[in-house]
């Protein structure tokens, strides 16, 4: 967009916003009355975020000079194939749309006008997308949002920075506004979920853009103070004035097949949301014929992923599930550590010396919620996460942090130790050490693989400049700490000029992961070969990792 919007600001703001949304999930779990009082408008929006955010990191891969279109496309078909209920279906829906505004942007566009198109974008496709819309729900506050942008971009000299400050400004002033449009809300004593959860989103915006933090997870909002606990409500509340289900389903369709099929199931029930576009539909209903919902999809196309949820027994679960749970459970002992495994030799590495294995690498990193399940699975009270790669960091800490504050996991310890390269990997779990105390050994976990200098070489893909010059497909690449370094045309000498480089600042074991290219282990026995005949007071382990792109791995401690 004029070089205004990069990919760059598109990965702050996507992080940015959810952690904001894993720090107030459960604060607007707590205010969700409406449509259905079942506490989890917060965590749904939370884990559409997830989902959209994990796919955008997969797509580019952390390189901000990835193409922003392509990007911004998988980030809004990862909203849309991840989304959650109610909240997490239209907020799908809005992400989508802005993300298809800010793609089409020309050059002669300013940035002001773009992000404020976007936001207009984003509440025109929301209002469309659901049934029968309500006032008072994060609708309104999006609207809101966007009315502010628009009358802030008419301005001269506006930034987006600007459009977005008056956004986000615009949403908190609607979000308190919501009780006086919505009785239930009201009565409750709370402001809408959605909303909230929305406003949330852009602040999250607000304070990438200006550096601002605009409002605390607890400050009060109009006369609602957040959170508000949401009382248990009886089952048969649940039944006598509204659907008894909620069904969701990814459907495979022809946009010509929607019109009929959101007529069909206006008349199955109410909070009916249809979001997507080019073939793939995401259909959210809630309903008391939950099979006429789902032969409506198969009339229109293909229905799967489908997931039918009972209000009664979901909101009985919350009120009295998580007590019997707790004392029906084993008590957590122990300490676990759970490692990213970027290839199949790695794994086995790893689940040798004791570790919980996830599968990673290029193209296959764990999301947030498969870290969360490993740590809640494995039944330890002290967990240690080993990312592995500098992507998986930040998933790796979310659902740490998640983890430690959910009641149900009993005071669990997690640390997540930020190995950038499985290497630094190996090298921490060869100094665990599950007797000591559990601080001391993650410190000295942490300092071994601070300590472990690592490097790789790779083979370019693609024509780029990299710190080492330019390179064309086929060349041989190495890489150090993350950075190319070399630009070459043979494996080996390559690779040996990697190890020199490491081992210049001195050494006692040099460690060697050759990858799926050399499955023979050649290149990564001549290199141990190497290091032994030049540096013959280092000693050098060799390990088969089978890891992709990457014929070797590195490291020198």
């Amino acid at each position: 967009m004029g070089g205004k919007v990069n990919l760059g600001l598109v990965l702050r703001f996507v992080d940015v916003a959810f952690d904001a949304l894993a720090g107030a999930r459960e604060e607007i779990d707590a205010l969700n009355v409406y449509p259905v009082p079942d506490g989890d408008t917060g965590t749904n929006m939370y884990l559409t975020m997830s989902a959209a955010r994990d796919a955008l990191r997969e797509a580019c891969g952390g390189d901000e000079n990835a193409p922003l279109g392509e990007s911004l496309a998988t980030f809004a078909r990862g909203a849309l194939l991840g989304a959650r209920g109610n909240s997490g279906v239209i907020l799908s829906e809005m992400l989508g749309a802005i993300a298809r505004r800010i793609s089409r942007a020309g050059a002669d566009e300013t940035n002001a006008t773009v992000m404020a198109e976007a936001l207009q974008a984003a509440s025109d496709a929301a209002y469309a997308a659901v049934g029968t819309p309500v006032e008072g729900t994060m609708l309104s506050v999006m609207r809101a949002a966007a009315t502010a942008a628009m009358e802030c971009a008419s301005r001269s000299r506006a930034r987006g920075r600007d459009v977005f400050a008056a956004a986000a400004g615009g949403a908190r002033d609607a979000l308190a506004r919501t009780p006086e449009q919505l009785r239930i809300l009201a009565d409750a004593g709370v402001v809408d979920a959605g909303g909230r959860g929305l406003s949330v989103i852009l602040d999250a915006a607000e304070t990438v853009l200006t550096g601002r933090r605009p409002v605390t997870a607890t400050a009060p909002i109009g006369t609602h103070t957040i959170p508000v606990p949401v009382a248990p409500v009886p089952e048969g509340d649940l039944t006598a004035d509204g659907p008894a289900y909620e069904v969701m389903y990814l459907l495979d369709a022809d946009d010509d097949r929607i019109a009929p099929l959101r007529a069909t199931l206006a008349g199955l029930g109410d909070s009916l949301v249809v979001v997507g576009g080019e073939g793939l539909w995401n259909v959210h209903l809630h309903t008391d014929d939950v099979g006429a919902a789902i032969e409506a999809g198969i009339e229109a196309g293909r229905p799967r992923r489908v997931r039918v949820t009972h209000f009664a027994e979901q909101v009985a679960g919350q009120v009295a599930g998580h007590v019997a749970e707790r004392t029906s459970r084993p008590a957590r002992t122990g300490r676990r550590i759970v490692a990213v495994a970027a290839g199949p030799g790695l794994a086995r590495l790893f689940e040798a010396a004791g570790a919980v294995v996830l599968t990673g690498g290029p193209g296959r990193r764990p999301s947030t919620g498969e870290v969360l399940a490993a740590v809640r699975d494995c039944g330890a009270c002290e967990v240690v996460v080993l990312p592995n790669d500098p992507d998986s960091v930040r998933v790796a800490r979310a659902a740490a942090s998640t983890a430690e504050n959910d009641p149900d996991l009993d005071g669990i310890r997690v640390s997540v130790i930020a190995t950038q390269a499985q290497v630094q990997g190996l090298a921490a779990l060869a100094v665990h050490e599950p007797g000591r105390a559990f601080d001391h050994d993650v410190l000295e976990m942490t300092a071994t693989a601070r300590h472990a200098r690592h490097g790789a070489i790779t083979v370019a893909a693609r024509q780029a400049m990299t710190m080492a010059g330019p390179c064309e497909p086929g060349d041989v690449l190495g890489v150090v700490a993350g950075d190319f370094v070399v630009v070459g045309q043979d494996r080996f000498a390559v690779a040996t000029d990697i190890l020199e480089r490491l081992l210049g600042g001195g050494g006692d074991l040099v460690t060697i992961v050759s990858g799926a290219e050399d499955p023979e282990g050649g290149l990564a026995a001549r290199c141990a070969a190497y290091v032994e005949a030049q540096h013959p007071a280092v000693d050098v382990v060799v390990y088969d990792g089978g890891q992709e792109r990457y014929p070797l791995l590195v490291s020198v401690e």
